[in-house]
C-alpha cells in the first residue's frame, strides 16, 4: 500500500524530527533501571508554593532554595551542610538530606531526623521541637486530618482513629472476608481510598466490603519451604461480587452508622464527598451493569437517603471517576465531570442537582481539575483542547463562563496554582524538550523561566524520533510515535518493533519528551531497530466515541488500528516488512497474542506480558463494563477468547508471566500453554517468581534483557 492513502500528517512545529547524541553506548542496565532517574529529565524535588504565599520552594542538589516569584529570583537557600552546621551548634544529630520538609509558614519549615520532628526558623536561625507529634510509621491505609495529631488508619482489617493522644477501634469485625477501611471495587472507578475525613475532621466515612460469596482464588507462594497457598477474592465476569457498603464514624459520640443505600447488593458505590457543612455525604450510586448510575445525597447524622440529584444512563456503560467538588466560598454549588456529551467536560450544579450550565464544552477532553482561586470564581483545570497529544492549563470563569488558556508553546503542561490564584509553576515538556519550569503570572500570561533540563542523553549515541498521526480506513487520525536506528540510513531496510497496550485508561504517545517513549528503545535503535506505537481506537482522551467502540467485542477494533500501523510501516523504503515484531504488556500483551494468532503471519516475532487470555477469567468491574457479562455476551467472549485461536499461531511468540499476579492471574498464560500442548504448537515462556502483575525492581532489567534479546534472536 502506497504511503499517499494514509494521509500521514506531519505537525512541523510541533512535531519535527528530533536527532540527538554522542558516542557512548547504553547498556540495557542503563536503559532500563537509570530510564527513570538518572537518564530521565530532571525534576526539582519538593516543588511547590509556600504556604499562604506566592513564593515557591524547591531542593536541588541538596539545597533548599526559596523564589520570589515577580523576578524568579533566589530569595533564600540553605544547604543541608548549613542545616548541619546548626544541628551541630546545638548539639543535635545531624542529617542527610531535606526529609519531611514541610513549611509550617513563610519563615519555617518542618524537618525530619533520625528520632524526631524539628521546626528550623530561615529568619533567626534557630531549631525547635516540632509541636506536632511525629507522624506514624508503618500505619497501613494512613489518612491523616492533621498532621501527627488526628489520624485514622487500618490494621488487620479494622479501622483505628487516633485523636487527642487517644486510639480508638472503630470496627472489630474485620478479617479475611470482612475488610474495613480499604479501596473497594478493585480500584475501579476513580476509587484509590476507603478512609474519607469530614472537612472540619468531626467525622470519618469508611468503606466496608463484605467478600464472603467471592470465589477465593489460589496465589503460591514459591520462596517457602514448601511452597505455601495464599488465598485472595477474585471477583470474576458473571460470577458473584463483593458487597460494599458505606459507614459513618461520629468522632463526638464514638459511634458508626451506616449510610442507607438502596438497589441490589452488587453494586457500586464510589465518588464520595463530604458536604462543606458535614450534614451530608454525595456519593455516586451505580448498577451492575454500568449503564447507570445516580449521585445520591444522604443524611450523615442519620444514614437516611435524602434525594437523587440526578442520574446518567448509556447504552453502553458509564463510568463515574470524580466526586463532587464544592465551589470555594459557595456551599450551595458545586462541580461534576462528566462525559454524557461525549467528551469530558464539567458542569456546575446546584447542591441539591439543579443544572446551572455546562462550564466546558468541544471536542477535547478535560484532564484534571486543579481548584479554586481565592474568591471561588475562577477554576483551574487541565485539557488537551489544542491537541490530544498535548495538555495545557486553562481557567474558566464560573459566572461569565469564559474559559481562558494559560500555558503556551506546544506539548504537555502540568501546573501548580498558587493560593491565590494568581500565579502558577508551569512543567513543561515537548517531545523536543526534557523539561522547564516557568512562573506564570495568570492575568498577564508574562512567563519567567527558573529552571531548564538538560538533555539526558547527550553522552548517549541515540537514534531520532518523531511524533506524527496518521489516518485508519473509517479516517480517523491514529497518533503515532517511530524511532529510527543510530546512523540511520535511508537507503537499508529495517527490522521493527511496534510496541502497544491500545487499551481503555492508557495514552502512550504524548508530546512529552521523545514523546513519551522509553529508554530502551534507545538501546534497541543502538542495535538497529526502529521501535514504533500507535494509540488506537480504546484508548483515552479522545472522547466517549473512541473508547467505547470497543465495547462487547475487545480486541477486534484494536487490531484493525494496529494494522493500520503496519500497512503504514511497510510503506516506508527502510522498513523490512518481513522483519517485524510486536510487545506489549497486561492489555498489550493480550493484543500482541491476538495479532499473532488472529491475524498469522502479520508479525513474525510477539512478546506477550502478563496477558489477558480469556475475558471471561477476568476481573468484573472491568470485564463486565466493556464486555458485559459472559452470559450476557457468549459471541463476543468466544470471539476474542484467544485459546479458540492457538492453531493459527505463525511465528515466535514469547509468553511472560508474574508468578503471583493477582491482577491477569497466572492461569490466564497456563491456560494458553495448555492448549498449546494440546494443539502441537510451540510457544516460548518465562515466569518471574516472587513478582505480581508488573515485574518492577532490580528485575526489570532481567526482564528487559530478555525481551530485547528475544528480537534479537528471532527477527
Amino acid at each position: 500500500m502506497m504511503i499517499s492513502k494514509f494521509r500521514v500528517l506531519l505537525f512541523v512545529s510541533i512535531f519535527a524530527t528530533v536527532v540527538y547524541g554522542q558516542n557512548k553506548l547504553l547498556t540495557i542496565q542503563d536503559a532500563v533501571l537509570k530510564g527513570r532517574s538518572s537518564l530521565a529529565p530532571k525534576r526539582l524535588q519538593g516543588l511547590a508554593f509556600i504556604p499562604e504565599s506566592n513564593r515557591i520552594s524547591y531542593i536541588d542538589k541538596n539545597t533548599l532554595y526559596v523564589l520570589e516569584p515577580t523576578k524568579a529570583q533566589v530569595i533564600y537557600n540553605l544547604s543541608v551542610a548549613g542545616l548541619n552546621t546548626q544541628l551541630k551548634a546545638q548539639k543535635m544529630d545531624t542529617v542527610a538530606a531535606f526529609e519531611g520538609l514541610l513549611w509550617k509558614d513563610e519563615r519555617s519549615f518542618y524537618f525530619k531526623s533520625a528520632k524526631q520532628e524539628w521546626v528550623f526558623a530561615t529568619d533567626s536561625k534557630t531549631i525547635t521541637s516540632s509541636e506536632r507529634k511525629t507522624n506514624p510509621e508503618g500505619l497501613e491505609n494512613l489518612e491523616e486530618f492533621k498532621a501527627g495529631e488526628r489520624y485514622a488508619y487500618v490494621k488487620e482489617n479494622n479501622v483505628f482513629v487516633y485523636n487527642a493522644g487517644l486510639t480508638e477501634q472503630v470496627t472489630k469485625d474485620g478479617s479475611y472476608e470482612i475488610v474495613n477501611g480499604k479501596s473497594v471495587h478493585r480500584d475501579e472507578f476513580g476509587i484509590t481510598k476507603g478512609l474519607f475525613w469530614s472537612p472540619n475532621g468531626n467525622a470519618l466515612a469508611y468503606y466496608r466490603m463484605d467478600q464472603k460469596d467471592v470465589t477465593d482464588y489460589p496465589i503460591i507462594d514459591w520462596t517457602t519451604y514448601p511452597a505455601a497457598n495464599a488465598n485472595i477474592k477474585y471477583p470474576m465476569a458473571g460470577n458473584r461480587s463483593h458487597y460494599v457498603t458505606l459507614h459513618v464514624y461520629n468522632l463526638k459520640n464514638n459511634t458508626s452508622l451506616q449510610i442507607k443505600t438502596q438497589g441490589p447488593k452488587e453494586q457500586y458505590l464510589t465518588n464520595v464527598a463530604w458536604s462543606p457543612d458535614e450534614k451530608t455525604i454525595y456519593m455516586a450510586v451505580l448498577n451492575r451493569e454500568q449503564n447507570h448510575y445516580q449521585l445520591n445525597s444522604y443524611d450523615a447524622q442519620t444514614g437516611e437517603f435524602i434525594k437523587t440529584l440526578f442520574e446518567e444512563k448509556d447504552e453502553r456503560y458509564v463510568e463515574p471517576q470524580h466526586p463532587v467538588l464544592f465551589v470555594k466560598n459557595n456551599p450551595g454549588q458545586f462541580i461534576w465531570q462528566s462525559r454524557k456529551d461525549g467528551y469530558n467536560h464539567l458542569y456546575l450544579y446546584t447542591s441539591d442537582g439543579k443544572l446551572i450550565k455546562q462550564l466546558t464544552k468541544g471536542a477535547w477532553e478535560v484532564k484534571a481539575v486543579n481548584g479554586f482561586d481565592a474568591k471561588g470564581e475562577n477554576l483551574f483545570f487541565h485539557a488537551n483542547e489544542q491537541s490530544p497529544v498535548n495538555q495545557d492549563f486553562y481557567s474558566v470563569n464560573l459566572k461569565s463562563g469564559k474559559i481562558s488558556r494559560l500555558t503556551q508553546g506546544n506539548g504537555f503542561h502540568m501546573a501548580v496554582m498558587s493560593s491565590k490564584g494568581d500565579v502558577f509553576i508551569d512543567g513543561f515538556s515537548s517531545s523536543t524538550v526534557p523539561r522547564e519550569y516557568n512562573i506564570v503570572n495568570a492575568k498577564t500570561g508574562k512567563a519567567l523561566n527558573f529552571f531548564k533540563a538538560e538533555n539526558p542523553v547527550k553522552d548517549y549515541k541515540t537514534g531520532s524520533w518523531n511524533l506524527f498521526s496518521i489516518k485508519n480506513p473509517d479516517g480517523t487520525d491514529l497518533y503515532c510515535r517511530l524511532f529510527r536506528p543510530c546512523d540511520f540510513d535511508s537507503t537499508k531496510k529495517y527490522p521493527v518493533i511496534v510496541y502497544l497496550y491500545n487499551g481503555p485508561h492508557s495514552q502512550l504517545v504524548t508530546n512529552t519528551w521523545m514523546a513519551g517513549g522509553e529508554l530502551w528503545y534507545q538501546y534497541m535503535a543502538q542495535k538497529g531497530y526502529i521501535v514504533f506505537t500507535l494509540d488506537g481506537r480504546g484508548t483515552s482522551n479522545r472522547g466517549k466515541a473512541f473508547e467505547q467502540v470497543i465495547h462487547r467485542n475487545l480486541g477486534s477494533n484494536e487490531m484493525a488500528d494496529q494494522l493500520s500501523g503496519l500497512d503504514y510501516l511497510k510503506s516506508l523504503p527502510y522498513v523490512d516488512a518481513t522483519r517485524v515484531g510486536v510487545f506489549g504488556w497486561s492489555y498489550g500483551g493480550f493484543m500482541s497474542t491476538s495479532l499473532m494468532t488472529r491475524q498469522p503471519g502479520a508479525f513474525k516475532v510477539g512478546v506477550a506480558g502478563g496477558p489477558v487470555i480469556d475475558w471471561s477469567y477476568y476481573e468484573i468491574m472491568y470485564g463486565e463494563r466493556y464486555m458485559d457479562m459472559p452470559q450476557e455476551n457468549k459471541e463476543g467472549y468466544e470471539r476474542n477468547n484467544l485459546l479458540n485461536h492457538v492453531e493459527k499461531l505463525k511465528g515466535k511468540l514469547l509468553m511472560i508471566h508474574g508468578a503471583q499476579d493477582n491482577v491477569v492471574v497466572w492461569q490466564h498464560s497456563m491456560m494458553y500453554l495448555k492448549k498449546a500442548v494440546e494443539k502441537g504448537v510451540q510457544v516460548d515462556y518465562y515466569v518471574y517468581p516472587g513478582h505480581e502483575h508488573n515485574v518492577l525492581g532490580k528485575d526489570r532489567a532481567h526482564l528487559m534483557e530478555k525481551i530485547c534479546n528475544y528480537f534479537i534472536e528471532n527477527l
